[in-house]
């Protein structure tokens, strides 16, 4: 007899069906899975039969052959456990196989019986969603799982109250929903003492969702800024928070099913390595640039990053995705994300202060500097000078405005983003593009003008020209002007990179 349990591949952020073929034929005693499985897949022999054990089944003394298909797809992860154990049971007559045909079940199992969580299960829901089917997931995920919309959810603390429920001697009920996880408190504007332009740079930046640098001496406050930011963004919507918590449900961070409506905020060390910025590893998980999908990846110090690691960002800066390739296949994760670095002028951090600089000035800086590639640096729309902060800044009074008044004005510009962009594809005004940014982002005969001007002054390169104009839209939009006007090019350019001196 051969039982069949449905289950899923994950690969990225698609789940690929998998069928479980399960076949209990005489022959000598042996117990293989075959179908392109991994180490953990392999290891699942021993925890399928401890677990029968401690339900006081055993197996029976034939040849059980457990396939995977399509058998040329990787299988990856302990979530093959459940699917295994219930094809197991099927194929031993314990429980009616077509019981199963209508679920799809993950789930890892412990040895005394368990079924406890494995990463995905979101992913799972969805995919069972699009085929019509329902979930046998573990408990624990039940309410993750119920993201997924109107799909019949089996969640089980353990096996044997599964086969109860599947015999009809109890029944399971239904996962609670899954929560909302609330905003957590960070940092306020009101807290940053001086720094107006630095300011209104991280207004700029979060309104339109550019990317922004901030350069300055120890101290200043620029981790500050970027800790702010999240503050004076706006909420995801739902799509955007199920889109997010798919990449935190692969990557087996979505705590008790809680989804979360704030951005994300990811801040890597720069030791980082470029498979934990970009994705990789053995089993290829999303790195941070993915879990920074649309929210803010700040990379502090951003010179003592690797130079190779950096220069892996420069694609998905401009693609909005990350594609790792590996031997045995290919796995592309979406990366919208808004980069904010900060760095310091010179490796001793005090260019320009005559009592503090090196004896290495300028060749410090240089040296310091040259780090980051001009690419990378070409794809960061904001360049702002971050002052240091003196002591009779830091004794006058908070500032009038702080992040609630900032966040508003944020929110204005991007409802208007989002009605102008509707249908479109697009966002926010850094992702303007061909023909949108040329129906968008035209700027009137003054603001040309001056905009030609100054690309042969800066030597803009064709990247940098169109970054201008898309800052340039949103400094109109903060303004509630429906034209790009002088100003706007005017304050755009300003904080455009100048090419080196000599």
């Amino acid at each position: 007899m051969v039982a069949l349990v449905s289950t899923v591949a994950y690969l990225g952020l698609e789940a690929r069906s998998v069928e479980v073929q399960c076949q209990v034929a005489p022959g000598l005693p042996a117990f293989a899975v075959v179908g392109l499985p991994d180490k953990a897949v392999n290891e699942s022999r021993q925890r399928v039969q401890a677990t029968l054990a401690s339900l006081g089944l055993a197996l029976p003394p034939k040849r059980i052959i457990v396939n995977l298909s399509p058998a040329d797809l990787p299988k990856e992860g302990a979530h093959y456990d459940l699917p295994i154990a219930l094809a197991l049971l099927a194929a031993m007559g314990v429980i009616d196989a077509e019981q199963l045909g209508d679920f799809i079940a993950v789930g890892e199992l412990a040895l005394d019986g368990r079924i406890i969580a494995s990463p995905g299960v979101l992913l799972a829901a969805l995919h069972a969603a699009s085929l019509d089917k329902g979930l046998i997931c573990p408990e624990t995920q039940g309410p993750e799982a119920g993201w997924a919309g109107d799909v019949p959810i089996v969640a089980a603390p353990n096996l044997i109250s599964l086969l109860n429920h599947l015999r009809g001697f109890q029944v399971l009920p239904p996962p609670p929903p899954g929560e909302a996880a609330p905003r957590a408190a960070g940092p306020d504007l009101r807290q940053v003492k001086g720094q107006e332009t630095a300011r209104r740079a991280l207004e700029i930046a979060a309104a339109g969702g550019h990317n922004l640098l901030m350069i300055g001496p120890p101290g200043a406050g620029k981790s500050l800024l970027a800790a702010c930011l999240p503050g004076i963004l706006p909420e995801l919507t739902p799509a955007e928070a199920l889109e997010v918590s798919m990449i935190a449900s692969i990557a087996g961070m979505l705590d008790g099913g809680r989804i979360s409506r704030a951005r994300p905020f990811r801040n890597p060390h720069h030791s980082a390595s470029m498979a934990a910025l970009t994705g990789g590893g053995l089993r290829v998980r999303p790195g941070e640039v993915s879990m920074a999908h649309l929210g803010v990846l700040f990379l502090d110090e951003l010179p003592e990053f690797q130079r190779a690691v950096l220069d892996s960002l420069r694609q998905p800066l401009e693609a909005g995705e990350i594609s790792v390739a590996r031997a045995n296949g290919h796995v592309t994760y979406p990366a919208r994300v808004q980069l904010v670095a900060a760095m310091n002028p010179c490796r001793c951090g005090h260019l320009g202060d005559a009592a503090l600089a090196c004896a290495r000035v300028p060749k410090c800086a240089a040296d310091y500097q040259a780090k980051v590639s001009g690419p990378l640096l070409d794809r960061i729309d904001l360049h702002v000078e971050v002052d240091p902060v003196r002591a009779v800044d830091l004794a006058m009074p908070p500032p009038a405005e702080g992040s609630a008044e900032v966040a508003a004005r944020v929110a204005r510009a991007r409802a208007i983003q989002g009605e102008r962009l509707a249908g479109a594809g697009r966002r926010t005004n850094a992702e303007l593009d061909g023909d949108l940014l040329t129906v968008h982002a035209t700027p009137d005969p003054p603001a040309r003008d001056l905009l030609l001007r100054a690309s042969e002054a800066m030597h803009l390169s064709a990247r940098g020209y169109t970054r201008v104009l898309r800052v340039a839209r949103t400094i109109a939009d903060l303004a509630g002007a429906s034209a790009i006007a002088r100003p706007h090019v005017a304050e755009a350019l300003s904080y455009r990179r100048r090419p080196p001196r000599g």
